[in-house]
């Protein structure tokens, strides 16, 4: 018997946390035939000793939503291994929309997910208007990776309530509405649903995207969609404070759990500096609540802050004047208003995450030749040097750059013991990339290489076996993703071959022009991984996207 494919020779690590063997994968009609030592032939064999067979990875935090319209290769995330993506969440998304709201849904997505308006505004297609067709047109695309969706709460509310929806609860009448169309997504393929209550939050008009307004009744009703039909899973941007979860966030965790009896994934368990118990206080509350499954990511979080859309600032309330009118004039007005800074000095004095440590934020590039000399320097370097506060020569350099100054901000997981008890933990999830968001600032879509490299293979905190399946078999799992995540024979031909000696990513990402209209976005190179496999198609060797469009539509 001739198969499609025959891999040779490469240790495989089937997802599940046995110990590797070298074996032979044979696949055939795009699923796995076959594993161990292989007699017969194949129309294609690739050779992959000293490297690993793994299943691929599935990213289950990614906001592709709208990239999918002009990036069918999904990068960078094909580059890293990955096979499967999830996106919809956080509550933001695009469908369903009617047309007359598209510049709603765009807007969130700028506000949000920090996607410059003129690249969603030439990039997305729109051939849809409710979710099933959503998924029908992401599919028609022919995706080089498998999509996955949830339903993100925000475009919903908006469908039926209008400009409603940015304003107050939905009345039962509406939430009836509402929980149907979640039903209608849920049957058409929806892993569930996602949404919000984090103040940084902020879409159309810098006003509180819409899933925010949702009250208990509302959430009662759509996480019992998910009883009803046995499906899915709730992923919810909860930790207002970043990574420290208060009471009241605690009891809306414990009632979404029992009013869906699903899973429920939230955001973000980070190391923080300025609370350095948060991480293990968050934990301690998610452990005593079976189903609760909080998000990491293995990354310092660093961040470029691009001073025309700052979504690093976005939690602070005085920084709504800035997202209110984004036209350059506006802005500049508001970075020289002293009653501007004034408030947030104020601000500051309470704030979480950045409180005012301006030593943490470095100026990374600059137009104006006559700062050329500061790039590199840290804000409160530059600050003492000048005579100045740090808040002060922070806005003082932005209005001397006409706000084309862009800094670097780094905020979370720099205390690598805190972040190896989160990465070891098992109940919680590695992810948290963002694939495809805040494109202008950072990129953490190699998240996966990244923990396979830096934590595994240089500091030894868990077994190749045991991350892979953290990156395979635990996402799969949690959303019901049926048939991928581990090598069995039957199961879908998902595979990612990599060299573990070499396998990794960098901690920063590098610039490209490759958005619609020559927009600039961050991306993440991989190192070591030779293959990506879908389907049992080759989408990725060597470096290079081959053109295969094996990826289906995921379907709940």
């Amino acid at each position: 018997m001739a198969y499609d494919l025959l891999i040779r020779n490469g240790t495989v690590i089937d997802g599940t946390g046995a110990p590797g063997h070298i074996a032979d994968v044979a696949v055939s009609g795009g699923k796995i035939a076959e594993i161990g030592k292989i007699a017969a032939g194949a129309d294609r064999v690739i050779d992959a000793g000293d490297c690993v067979v793994a299943p691929g990875f599935i990213d289950p935090h990614t906001h592709y939503d709208a990239q999918i319209c002009w990036d069918r290769a999904i990068t960078p995330s094909i580059w890293h291994g990955v096979t499967s993506v999830v996106m919809g969440n956080c509550g933001v998304g695009i469908a369903p929309c009617k047309p007359e709201a598209r510049e709603v849904a765009m807007r969130d997505l700028v506000n949000v997910e920090g996607i410059p308006f003129e690249v969603l505004d030439r990039g997305i297609t729109w051939d849809w208007q409710g979710f099933p067709e959503f998924l029908d047109a992401a599919a028609r695309r022919g995706p080089a990776l498998n999509l996955g969706f949830l339903a993100p709460l925000t475009p919903f509310r908006h469908y039926v309530m209008g400009e409603a929806s940015l304003e107050r609860a939905a009345t039962p009448e509406e939430t009836a509405q509402i929980a149907a169309l979640l039903r209608e997504a849920v049957d058409a393929g929806a892993f569930g649903f996602s949404t919000t209550v984090l103040n940084q939050h902020m879409g159309y008009q810098a006003r509180p995207l819409a899933c925010r307004n949702a009250d208990r009744a509302e959430l009662k009703a759509y996480a019992n969609v998910l009883k009803k039909t046995g499906k899915g899973a709730i992923e919810i941007a909860l930790t207002k404070k970043v990574s420290v979860m208060d009471d009241d966030e605690e009891e809306l965790l414990s009632f979404l759990l029992a009013e869906s009896g699903k899973p429920v994934t939230f955001l973000a368990l980070f190391q923080r500096d300025d609370i350095p118990d948060a991480c293990p206080e968050t934990l301690r509350r998610a452990k005593a609540l079976p189903g609760a499954v909080p998000q990491t990511s293995p990354l310092a979080l660093t961040r470029d802050v691009n001073m025309r859309n700052p979504f690093s600032f976005a939690a602070f309330k005085c920084w709504s004047r800035v997202f209110a009118d984004k036209s350059k004039e506006a802005q500049r007005r508001v970075y020289a208003d002293p009653a501007f800074r004034a408030a947030f000095r104020e601000e500051l004095k309470s704030a979480t995450g950045f409180s005012g440590d301006w030593s943490r934020i470095t100026v990374h590039e600059v137009h104006n030749p006559a700062l050329k000399a500061l790039e590199g320097r840290s804000v409160g370097d530059i600050a003492r040097e000048r005579g100045k506060d740090g808040l002060d020569t922070f806005l003082d350099l932005t209005l001397e750059d006409d706000l084309d100054i862009e800094y670097v901000l780094a905020q979370f997981n720099a205390n690598i013991k805190r972040v190896e008890e989160n990465l070891t933990d098992p109940r919680v999830l590695i992810g948290l990339g963002d694939a495809g968001a805040h494109v202008d600032m950072l990129c953490d879509a190699g998240y996966a290489t990244y923990l396979l490299g830096t934590w595994v293979r240089e500091r030894q905190i868990m077994t190749l076996e045991q991350a892979v399946a953290r990156l395979t078999a635990q996402p799969a799992d949690l959303f019901g993703i049926a048939g991928r995540g581990r090598l069995r024979p039957g199961y879908a031909a998902d595979i990612a071959i990599f060299d573990p000696a070499t396998v990794g990513s960098s901690s920063r990402g590098e610039r490209r022009f490759d958005l619609p209209g020559g927009a600039k976005r961050m991306v993440m190179p991989a190192h070591g991984v030779t293959h990506t496999i879908v389907n049992g198609q080759v989408a990725y060797e060597n470096g290079t996207v081959t053109g295969a469009a094996s990826g289906v539509v995921l379907r709940s």
